[in-house]
């Protein structure tokens, strides 16, 4: 069992030690610290993206929340406007058919008066007629003696002219 391995050499032990030491000593200096640093670093970044994905999520859900405040009062506004919009058509609908009756009346109105004229022309034209009728009877009448014979021919033809007229 003359395994070198297996044997402690106190020289070899103390090397080993002073070398681990150096090495540790060396690694603290240009590993450790370094490493310590850039871990420091990353754990500060990861807190800030943290802290920034939390004001976000804020912001977020705020905006959210103005949306749903927006889009119900343009909800409302949209429900009053067609509110307003249906009034004033009905309004307007009312006023178009008062202006529809009244000019329907007037238009009725100025017919009638229209036909009374023209029934005032036809009196007076048949006044005219029965006026110059007469005269022409009274004409005929005044040139002979009437008999009773004559008294219907004369009327006969009073009617006959009445018909051409």
């Amino acid at each position: 069992m003359d395994n070198p391995l297996v044997q402690v050499d106190p020289g070899l032990f103390i090397w080993t030690i002073f070398t681990f030491l150096v090495l540790l000593l060396l690694l603290r200096k240009f590993a450790w610290q370094p490493l310590l640093k850039a871990m420091d670093e990353r754990q500060k970044t990861i807190a800030r993206a943290v802290d920034d994905a939390r004001v976000a999520r804020e912001q977020l859900q705020q905006t959210q929340q103005e949306t749903v405040k927006i889009l119900n009062q343009a909800r409302v506004d949209a429900d009053s406007l067609l509110t307003r919009a249906r009034s004033d058509a009905e309004q307007l609908r009312q006023e178009q058919r008062q202006k529809a009756l009244a000019e329907a009346g007037n238009i009725t109105k100025n017919a009638e008066q229209q036909i009374q004229r023209e029934t005032a022309k036809a009196i007076e034209q048949i006044r005219k007629e029965t006026v110059d009728l007469s005269v022409a009877i009274a004409s005929k009448l005044i040139r002979r003696q009437v008999n009773a014979d004559d008294q219907d021919t004369l009327l006969k033809e009073a009617l006959q002219e009445i018909g051409k007229a």
